[in-house]
């Protein structure tokens, strides 16, 4: 039995790596389709070895359906990393990550429309303080503006990272987490590739190393590490803690890049996270 306390550790550990991704997407100096295609790769190739050394197999239980379940997930992942190193370059990483924690008003909406699930006064109320949060960080009122543009990729990123949690929960395969991660890691990685083969090799050793970071630890252990808290937390408790990732990430961004958030920022701020910490009610399995 794993300590409660270990498992807090490692749920905010994990929390904070998810926040370094915008920081990251930020200091690597290449494309939103490179940074996500490097980012893939190392994590594709670290969960390979994980997945070597824990004795998990990478093909059990891999059919037809499960390809065809698998392929749109990671063309959902895809579409949220593109579309979020997008927010992060055109808008800063307060905004991006802001707009990105829109998601679970997304997942409400969707579970709505394809899994036909009622949307009651508790969800109303949540989807209303997202819609109320990313007005206030809405930095102005002209569309074309880089901020504004930015904030508008996050909340597509939002979007497609809902998309994403959606087919995770309706598929049905008996699949290992970290089996899973691989192979939606891979698919991003050759999905991305014919974008980027041409400006593999302009990238500074420094953007490699970055790349590396952001691929072993801000993807591949983050995600060990979220599913190592689930062994000892309920998953209500972990994900409570996962939504405090816009927190460490505007933490970090102010200390490196000197973003410091404005108040109305942070209120809208504190509305988004508040309705992502306070999901609907269900039993809370993925």
């Amino acid at each position: 039995m794993i300590p409660q306390r270990l498992g807090l550790a490692a749920a905010h550990f994990a929390a904070f790596l998810f926040g370094l991704t915008g920081v990251l997407g930020a200091l690597i100096d290449g494309t939103p389709t490179l940074i996500t295609f490097g980012r893939a790769l190392f994590a594709a190739l670290t969960l390979a070895l994980v997945a070597f050394f824990l004795r998990i197999s990478i093909t059990r239980n891999i059919k037809r359906r499960t390809l065809r379940t698998l392929f749109m997930a990671g063309l959902s992942l895809t579409i949220h990393w593109v579309t979020f190193f997008i927010a992060i370059k055109a808008g800063g990483v307060a905004l991006a990550t802001l707009g990105f924690a829109s998601f679970p008003a997304f997942i409400t909406l969707l579970e709505c429309i394809f899994l036909k699930e009622t949307i009651g006064k508790r969800e109303s109320f949540l989807l209303l303080l997202v819609l109320l949060g990313l007005l206030l960080v809405t930095p102005s009122a002209d569309p074309a503006s880089a901020s504004t543009i930015g904030l508008a990729w996050g909340v597509v990123s939002g979007f497609s990272f809902a998309v994403l949690a959606v087919i995770n929960r309706k598929s049905a395969v008996n699949l290992d987490p970290v089996q899973v991660a691989f192979w939606q890691n891979l698919l991003v990685a050759a999905l991305t590739l014919p974008f980027v083969f041409g400006d593999i090799g302009m990238l500074a050793p420094k953007d490699y190393g970055w790349l590396a970071v952001l691929g072993i630890f801000c993807t591949a252990l983050s995600h060990y590490l979220f599913v190592f808290s689930l062994r000892a937390l309920t998953a209500r408790t972990t994900g409570l803690i996962i939504a405090l990732e816009p927190v460490y990430a505007i933490v970090v961004a102010w200390i490196l890049f000197a973003e410091a958030p404005t108040l109305r920022m942070v209120i809208g701020g504190a509305l988004i996270i508040t309705a992502a910490v306070f999901p609907k009610n269900t039993d809370s399995k993925h």
